[in-house]
């Protein structure tokens, strides 16, 4: 555990916080884009820990949160079919679509499956050639590349039964259409340290330039982000708008260029819809023409499924970093984990889950 205690050391992590105390002298809004680091923020109680002149606003780096409702729709419709295989990772089971969700079609006798890896997937493609499988395909850049490889491997070991449903979605756009509302009050960004491991971060350096704003790629345990804060409010005071590094024992300015390759090889880059968002341009993942018959959306005709979102939930102005979760009328009463209205209060990364499981 010595590498891990080193970045959860109670010493190191009050020396920050006084660092921080002492540098910040005017008031800054700083948001953390990734899930991950709001569930360390609110577990180690960080926020309560800061000076009262910061702010931490939640962002929209939670993929099972900004996964649209059609898309949940579309995987359901997908599920419900009786030569369908349809596989996912555990915690997309539990997201309500517009009626029902992935679990109430297992109830209801349908072939779901919780799976670890798109690996498991290509498995079950296997050992079942009469069926059809398909994988949700969900998350940042940072699970592109396996489900990219799997596609690959697909065609390489002609499984013509297995397909992807495709929700992949993109930080830097995401970033950049936060910043460019008429509403952000955000002065800095935490960006996410594994989305940088895979693909760098010299994307980030135009937006923070074209909007004035200091981003600093950040790790997730405790002295990450309480470092991660610290370089960001230096910035802010120092009326300088850099992309810094705290996460270098993982990230590098290029990324991993093996993976970026193939995410270039496999996928589209096109607009896409996000939960509580909207659509924004060039911010999503789409295969190929040339692996268009893996492509489930296709394959199941369910492109044409559309819907919008509950009026109930505000977990779109919560993932713009407007509100803060108990600031919903429902959180805590009509929205539970057991019983969400939204992904934010599903997925253990979704703020709203975070405030309802560790906020006093």
């Amino acid at each position: 555990m010595k590498y891990l205690d080193e970045y959860r050391d109670a010493k190191a992590a009050q020396a920050l916080i006084q660092k921080i105390k002492s540098t910040s002298k005017k008031s800054w809004v700083i948001m953390e884009i990734c899930g991950g680091q709001t569930h360390t923020i609110l577990k180690y109680g960080i926020e309560e820990l800061l000076p009262t002149n910061i702010t931490l606003v939640h962002g929209p780096g939670c993929p099972v949160c900004v996964t649209p409702l059609e898309m949940i729709d579309k995987a359901i419709a997908i599920a419900s079919l009786k030569d369908v295989i349809f596989t996912s990772y555990g915690d997309m089971l539990r997201v309500p679509g517009s009626k029902s969700d992935l679990l109430n079609v297992k109830a209801n006798g349908g072939d779901v499956r919780m799976v670890y890896s798109p690996l498991d997937a290509l498995k079950i493609s296997e050992l079942n050639p009469d069926k059809k499988v398909v994988f949700f395909s969900v998350g940042f850049e940072t699970t592109a590349p396996p489900n990219a490889m799997a596609v690959v491997e697909a065609q390489r070991r002609k499984l013509n039964n297995f397909s992807i449903l495709c929700a992949h979605v993109l930080v830097p756009p995401a970033i950049e259409a936060l910043l460019s509302s008429r509403e952000s009050r955000i002065q800095a960004f935490l960006a996410a340290g594994h989305v940088c491991t895979v693909m760098g971060y010299s994307e980030y350096i135009p937006i923070s330039k074209e909007y004035n704003t200091p981003i600093v790629v950040t790790g997730f345990e405790p002295v990450d982000i309480l470092q991660g804060i610290l370089m960001a409010v230096q910035q802010l005071e120092e009326s300088r708008c850099e992309v810094e590094n705290q996460y270098s024992r993982s990230v590098r300015l290029e990324g991993n260029p093996i993976a970026k390759k193939l995410l270039t090889e496999t996928f589209d880059i096109v607009d896409r819809k996000w939960r509580g968002i909207g659509t924004i341009p060039q911010s999503g993942y789409r295969l190929k023409e040339k692996y268009s018959s893996f492509d489930a959306e296709k394959i199941f005709n369910v492109e044409y499924i559309t819907k919008e979102e509950s009026p109930l939930c505000i977990a779109g102005e919560v993932l713009q970093g407007l509100k803060k979760p108990t600031e919903c009328s429902a959180f805590g009463t009509l929205c539970k984990p057991e019983s969400p209205l939204g992904a934010p209060m599903v997925s253990t990364e979704g703020a709203c889950a975070a405030y309802f499981h560790y906020h006093k």
